[in-house]
């Protein structure tokens, strides 16, 4: 594209909005290290935002934001850098590139309007990367690539275009090509020669940053020749993209096509997700005043990225469900804004990421805050109203203060203390509901124990807080381990949870080996009998019944049947020996799990007419049912998983080998879109309490899955009696 005009924005304002076609809202895509924040920062510099040492006015940085992204040296959250570049607002939202924290890129991906894919040159494109170019097909989202890591000494920057256009252009290969080439200076000593400027296929003119400064100049010849085929091949794919249907006609014809035209059409086709440019950056040196390849990424996203206005209208409901027209990008249309973020400020309490869809939110409203669909992650359904505290721009850690959000923007508000991520903000007389985006499920558990008094007293509140914050998390109390359960997307995503326990909210927790729910039933029909005779002075004990336990089959439960004749137990007392045996069923008989699957018949007994009680017998048909258990084989029970994993093809034999090993059970595989394949499997739970982990490792971090409870069957005896060993020592 040509030499811009534009100026850079001021640094050290909040900047604003006045109408939504003076917007963009853009998402930055990679896997970790491919240099995404780095290049944030240059977009920053270029901008204005920053001066050459990288900061603002108060000495902050467009990167100072977590501590324990300082701590690690990589992002864990999603953040926001509005900058300005010749009048518009950009909203670069910079994810994580870690698997891990993929709902922060689907946030991201929620409240943008296009998509940078930072690809690196040194290390190229991981298969993750690749799902979400995929992702972001399936919607339209218009997307364009940025190469960076170009002074790698390994770095090819016409070897990455080509994998690039194998990757992303797979259906139309002609749609994903360079704007411009690099231009080389001297050789170093290594032999590799750095990019110092870019040639525009455009344009051709040449834009020189080897000073520090961006020149343009006229190419030389030899330079002109090098761009011949590659803008010809440009050329024919912006024409291709063109609704003028006699361009393709004139071009071949030999006619030259003026820049103009070539510019508009470039940037429709960008803006309708059809067309995706490849260009490159890199950071600026010590001094300089931009960054490489920086100015002309700023001139796309503002020319070429849609505005939030040519966004399709957005679908909404009551909060019960009932049918509302669509809303579109309207800032005096009824108010529509989603929370794609939530954080603790120290300071100022939590603060919401939100993006407005219609209406204009501001500051000291009273608003409409409604989540639904969440509950299977520990979010109730949930509709106030509050008043919203202060709007602020972010920048760094700081926050500049706002005086209004129109549709279109994203803005910081405090004080909504029970709004949560996913949640929909709307206008108090007219509620609404957005529905709330995908996001993969946690797989991954974490028991943990509170590690003492101070700790239990403060975690609960503080869970409920980041299960607020993090919508992947998903928080569970189980029944019958009696654990409490964090469910994660990977390990590092436990180990960030563990940390904002411990830094932000002063809770120290121990982690704890997780248990799978297992069950125990009766192998064969067994007797027991229970005596419990006691006599030391006044009123003694006395109970005597007799049982008989028969095994049914899965799923049945604990029946307990009466056969007593002739009132060997008294009728009071009977529901005393249920009690007793359901309480003792409940405990477990042989490894201390619940007995499950039997029918336990009361066939004789024997009482006292003083002695005799409820509490005697209770006893008593606890212990008949133990000295049965005694005297049976015993099962030991395991839950068993359905899973259903989706993989490439080039990794479904590792998967289902995988799986062999685990003692799984393959039951069929079938095609689930191009050159992906769902594997059904069930597999005993105990198996897979680390696969989020495996899987990803198994299938190069491509493949994901899904898992639900089928049933308990019978655990391989050699197994079941090293659990049952286990547990006698644990006693």
């Amino acid at each position: 594209m040509g030499a811009t005009s534009h100026q850079a924005g001021a640094a050290g304002r909040a900047l604003t909005a006045d109408q939504p076609t003076s917007v963009r809202n853009v998402v930055l895509v990679g896997h970790s290290g491919a240099g995404k924040t780095t290049l944030v920062e240059a977009l920053a510099l270029t901008a204005g935002a920053v001066n050459r040492a990288g900061r603002v006015e108060d000495g902050s940085t467009v990167s100072d934001h977590d501590e324990i992204e300082h701590r690690r040296h990589r992002s864990v959250q999603l953040s926001l850098v509005p900058v300005e570049w010749g009048g518009i607002k950009i909203n670069i939202l910079d994810t994580p590139g870690y698997a891990d924290f993929v709902g922060e890129l689907r946030a991201g991906l929620r409240a943008a309007d296009a998509a940078l894919f930072v690809v690196s040159a040194a290390d190229g494109i991981d298969g993750a990367t690749r799902m979400v170019w995929d992702e972001c097909e399936a919607v339209g989202m218009p997307r364009a690539i940025v190469v960076t890591h170009l002074e790698a000494a390994r770095s090819d920057y016409a070897q990455m275009t080509g994998v690039c256009g194998e990757i992303f252009g797979a259906e139309d290969p002609d749609a994903v090509v360079p704007l411009y080439l690099p231009l080389h200076g001297p050789a170093g000593p290594d032999g590799h020669a750095p990019v110092t400027g870019l040639l525009g296929l455009l344009s051709r003119r040449v834009y020189d940053y080897g000073s520090g400064e961006r020149v343009e100049r006229d190419p030389d010849p030899a330079e002109l020749a090098l761009i011949a085929d590659a803008r010809s091949r440009l050329i024919e794919g912006i024409i291709a993209e063109s609704e003028d249907e006699s361009l393709m006609d004139r071009y071949l014809g030999g006619e030259d096509i003026d820049l103009k035209t070539l510019v508009d059409d470039l940037e429709r086709a960008v803006a309708r997700g059809t067309f995706h440019p490849v260009l490159m950056a890199a950071p600026a040196a010590e001094g300089a005043r931009q960054g490489l390849g920086t100015v002309e990424l700023l001139e796309l996203v503002t020319g070429g990225f849609p505005t939030p206005a040519e966004r399709a209208p957005l679908a909404v409901t009551a909060p019960d469900g009932s049918a509302r027209p669509p809303v579109t990008c309207d800032p005096e249309g009824p108010l529509v804004a989603e929370v794609v973020k939530t954080s603790s400020d120290p300071y100022v309490g939590r603060v919401s990421l939100v993006r407005v869809f219609s209406g204009t939110l501001l500051p000291e409203a009273t608003v409409h805050v409604s989540g639904h669909g969440l509950a299977d992650r520990g979010h109730e359904d949930h509709d106030v109203d509050e008043r919203t505290g202060a709007l602020s721009s972010p920048f760094g850690k700081h926050q500049r203060p706002l005086g209004r959000c129109i549709a279109g923007d994203l803005a910081c508000v405090a004080k909504l203390t029970r709004a949560e991520t996913g949640d929909t903000l709307s206008a108090k007389d007219r509620p609404l509901l957005m529905e709330p985006w995908s996001m993969p499920d946690p797989l991954l558990p974490l028991a943990v124990e509170a590690h003492g008094k101070a700790d239990e007293d403060k975690l609960s509140q503080a869970l409920a807080r980041l299960v607020a914050e993090d919508p992947t998390l998903r928080l569970e109390q189980n029944p019958h381990t009696r654990q409490l359960v964090l469910w994660c997307l990977g390990e590092a995503h436990q180990d960030l949870v563990l940390e904002r326990l411990r830094t932000r909210y002063g809770v120290q927790v121990d982690p704890v080996p997780h248990k799978v729910s297992l069950r125990e039933t009766f192998g064969a029909e067994a007797t027991g009998r229970g005596r419990h005779v006691k006599q030391s002075g006044g009123h003694g004990q006395f109970a005597i019944c007799e049982i008989r336990v028969e095994p049914l089959p899965a799923g049945s439960g604990v029946e307990f049947v009466d056969k007593v004749v002739g009132g060997s137990v008294p009728r009071q007392f009977i529901p005393s020996v249920e009690k007793g045996v359901r309480a003792q069923a409940a405990r477990g008989v042989a490894a201390g799990y619940p007995l499950v699957d039997v029918r336990i018949t009361l066939l004789d007994g024997k009482a006292h007419s003083v002695d005799s009680s409820d509490a005697a017998f209770q006893t008593a048909g606890a212990l008949a049912l133990r000295e049965a258990a005694a005297e049976a084989t015993m099962h030991l029970l395991e839950p068993v998983a359905e899973l259903d994993v989706l993989v490439p093809d080039e990794y479904v034999g590792p998967v289902m080998s995988d799986l062999a090993g685990r003692r799984g059970r393959v039951v069929g595989s079938d095609q689930a879109g191009p050159g992906r394949t769902r594997v059904r499997a069930e597999i005993p739970e105990i198996e897979i309490g680390r696969y989020a982990v495996e899987l990803r490792s198994v299938s190069h971090g491509t493949g994901g899955f899904r898992r639900s409870y089928a049933r308990h069957e019978p655990m391989p005896p050699q197994l079941a009696e090293k659990i049952r060993e286990q547990a006698e020592k644990g006693t």
